[in-house]
């Protein structure tokens, strides 16, 4: 098989994928298992023998090691779903060749423009070929950037044996998108000491830390009453619910944060005049931040239902992920082989934090201690969202380098 980075690519994204949060089965959409099962045929082909599909929804795979020395086991791992924050059927995606800089206007939809000025990485692509889609439906460049990439660096390892490296399992996720990718992972059958997600952006940085997550869940019990004999009664839950939206700080917002900065956000809304829910996600690097802002959500809602005695709420703070800087930071190989790797495939090698989380969030708290690597993508969940093949083909060599690294170091 000689196929590119880019050939896997275009084949992999126009497969539908997106996931469901609502549904409660594993994959939560089956159509996943479509792209599954091709990655599957796909590595069998080339000689990796114990690729499979599970009854979830995981593919797992063995590059076995070709040295008689030990070598840590890695796994590389992306997922396969694209995200439900924007329609990914039917996707056409489009090559910008030799790519020479100002907007890109798509042609599906030509309200759709990919400006410069809000997206400057731009000026470092040019002369690259800039894959984006028509401008209907997102790409699925997360992750079906970091699949490609995988893949195209076990085909690289499994045609030349030349290149010494240890054992290295590959595993793709479903459901990452909605906060399930770890969910039936078996590490014992994984057998991975340490691992990487292909999950990252821009071409040379490696992340070392994500936010820690919550979900807070309140329920308003209002006082329902016919509207014609309301007064001095009725206390509507929907107009509860939206003076405790309304009282959410403006400036710890995801609008309004950047860097470091944790937010408040309200994802979700439902409600009747006797009962209304309210759902919200925090974020902060650090646990006592996320502590804080809870407590702020809190004391606006008791502040907001004084003025509603015969009203009621219920408060739930749900863990969603954590900070896995706290798990990695034991194990400084892991990243420091990565930055390595980056170096090796000529980059200057950037470490930073996500401002959001990955599977490995979920890994690293599991057992697999797992930093992220970049896969070229931009503008995730979103029409606008492209990728450079240069910038993949870096991710490819990253990862050829990095297995090269953790043999030499064992």
């Amino acid at each position: 098989m000689t196929d590119t980075v880019i050939d896997r690519f275009l084949r992999y994204v126009v497969i539908d994928t997106q996931s469901d949060a609502k549904s409660k089965t594993t994959p939560t959409t089956e159509k996943q298992k479509t792209l599954g099962r091709l990655l599957v045929e796909e590595l069998l082909a080339m000689g990796v023998s114990d690729a499979h599909l599970d009854e979830y929804g995981y593919v797992y795979a063995t590059i076995p090691s070709n040295v008689d020395k030990p070598v840590p086991v890695i796994c590389f791992c992306s997922h396969m779903d694209t995200a439900p924050d924007f329609t990914g059927t039917n996707v056409k995606p489009q090559i910008i060749r030799n790519y020479q800089g100002g907007d890109i206007r798509l042609t599906g939809d030509p309200q759709q423009v990919i400006r410069v000025s809000e997206h400057p990485v731009l000026l470092d692509q040019i002369g690259n070929d800039i894959i984006t889609t028509d401008g209907t439906t997102l790409l699925g460049a997360d992750d079906k950037a970091g699949v490609a990439e995988i893949m195209a660096a076990a085909q690289v390892l499994m045609a030349n044996p030349d290149i010494k490296h240890g054992t290295i399992r590959i595993l793709f996720t479903p459901d990452e998108e909605v906060g399930r990718g770890a969910d039936k992972v078996d590490l014992k059958k994984l057998g991975a000491q340490f691992g990487y997600t292909i999950d990252g952006e821009t071409a040379g940085h490696i992340e070392d830390e994500t936010f820690s997550a919550d979900g807070v869940e309140i329920t308003i019990s209002g006082v329902a009453i016919h509207p014609g004999f309301a007064k001095g009664k009725m206390e509507n839950a929907i107009k509860i619910a939206g003076a405790i939206i309304d009282r959410l700080p403006k400036d710890i917002a995801p609008e309004s944060t950047e860097g470091r900065e944790g937010f408040i956000h309200p994802t979700g809304v439902t409600g009747t005049m006797e009962k209304a829910s309210l759902s919200l996600i925090v974020r902060d690097f650090e646990d006592e931040g996320l502590a804080t802002k809870e407590a702020l959500i809190e004391g606006i809602v008791k502040q907001v239902i004084t003025a509603y005695p015969g009203s009621s709420y219920t408060f739930e703070v749900k863990q969603q992920y954590r900070n896995m800087k706290s798990i990695l930071s034991r194990n400084p190989e892991i990243t420091d082989n990565a930055l390595e790797a980056v170096r090796r495939a000529g980059m200057t090698p950037v470490r930073g934090s996500i401002r959001g989380g990955t599977d490995g969030s979920r890994l690293s708290f599991m057992g697999l201690p797992c930093p992220n690597i970049f896969a070229g993508g931009h503008a995730f969940h979103s029409p606008l969202e492209w990728v450079s093949r240069q910038d993949m083909e870096r991710a490819v060599k990253t990862l050829v380098e990095l297995a090269k690294v953790w043999e030499e170091r064992a």
